[in-house]
């Protein structure tokens, strides 16, 4: 008899495409809630992110003895999160018709807040990191207001 072993990363990219019977197997062993759960209650923190991509977190502190800076850092976190919030979804910058989403944030005397949540539908620039645009305003909009922490470890 040979086991099947299934990261929950993999058993969710499978369970997208699987047929009804395999779907029932997989929901059997990881619960029906575990495959119809949004993105945005499964994603509360970088770890999240790296578990739902199957991913091992970076270790911060070698690379931080390897020069990285906290902006590098904290970009490669942001990265991560917007791939896993994106779950299979890239975009595509040949397609003007596509909506890229975004957070931008205001500093104010009131320190770094999450401003809200814009689009483009073409075009990147360095202001609006290309890397880390969104679906969905919903996404961009919990990204924003979830992850505002480590946007101002980056950004500023």
């Amino acid at each position: 008899m040979k086991v099947l072993q299934l990261t929950e990363a993999n058993a969710r990219k499978l369970y997208k495409d699987a047929p009804d019977e395999f779907k029932t197997v997989l929901e059997d062993t990881f619960g029906k809630l575990f495959f119809t759960s949004k993105i945005t209650d499964r994603i509360k923190t970088y770890k999240d992110a790296c578990d739902e991509l199957g991913e091992k977190p970076m270790n911060e502190i070698e690379l931080r003895s390897l020069g990285f800076t906290e902006d590098e850092l904290n970009y490669r976190k942001l990265k991560t999160i917007t791939k896993a919030l994106n779950e299979d979804w890239q975009a595509d910058w040949k397609d003007g018709n596509q909506n890229k989403w975004y957070p931008y944030f205001n500093g104010s005397s009131g320190g770094f807040v999450f401003g809200g949540a814009d689009y483009r539908s073409s075009g990147a620039d360095a202001g609006r990191a290309a890397r880390l645009c969104l679906s969905s305003d919903e996404l961009a909009t919990y990204a924003g207001t979830q992850f505002t922490e480590i946007y101002k470890c980056f950004i500023l």
